[in-house]
């Protein structure tokens, strides 16, 4: 892993109009960008014949193309490739579940994000749907289980990018993946 300080001025020229500093910063934040594309690629049961290379690949240009992003840091970088993941993993399981409506998919609850879940195609699009509803009703628990989900980003890393403490996140995806789990499963809670 590279000087965080690095990436965080490589990433303020490229905002400032230098294009050699996107060639510099690739590099140094590719390993844990495939990193993090693996882990997201690995809850995916259904093939989204994506590979962790070209998750890494179309989420770079994503981000490049983000304009009035004022970088903070590798960490908020992180946070938002995490964001840019999830749109093109979610766009990509559309397009699954658009091919196969249906499919007899097994019910696969969301546990907890570092442990090796799988969720089927139609599950990542009902996720990305209530994640919308959830963000509406409170956008930090959102944004805790997009950068812990979609960009395996640590405890430590989401409270230091969200300037909370790590508790707060802790509690935030307590909150988040009761509620996820209230929405995505709406029958497994009316037996209870």
């Amino acid at each position: 892993m590279s000087d965080p300080g690095q990436v965080t001025e490589l990433l303020r020229r490229f905002q400032g109009g230098d294009r050699q500093a996107l060639d510099q910063v690739y590099p140094l934040v590719y390993d844990e960008l495939r990193i993090a594309a693996r882990r997201a690629l690995a809850r995916e049961r259904d093939g989204l014949a994506l590979q962790a290379t070209e998750l890494v690949d179309e989420a770079f240009l994503k981000l490049v193309g983000t304009d009035n992003v004022e970088w903070q840091g590798r960490a908020h970088f992180s946070a938002i490739a995490a964001r840019a993941s999830r749109q093109i993993l979610v766009d990509h399981a559309r397009r699954v579940s658009a091919e196969k409506r249906g499919g007899g998919a097994e019910h696969v609850t969301l546990g907890d994000a570092d442990a090796a879940v799988t969720v089927p195609s139609e599950e990542l699009v009902a996720l990305d749907e209530a994640l919308g509803r959830l963000s509406e009703l409170d956008p930090r628990l959102r944004t805790v289980v997009e950068y812990r989900f979609f960009g395996g980003l640590s405890e430590r890393e989401i409270a230091g990018v969200l300037e909370v403490s790590e508790r707060t996140v802790q509690r935030d995806w307590i909150k988040a993946r009761a509620w996820l789990h209230k929405e995505i499963y709406p029958a497994a809670g009316a037996g209870s």
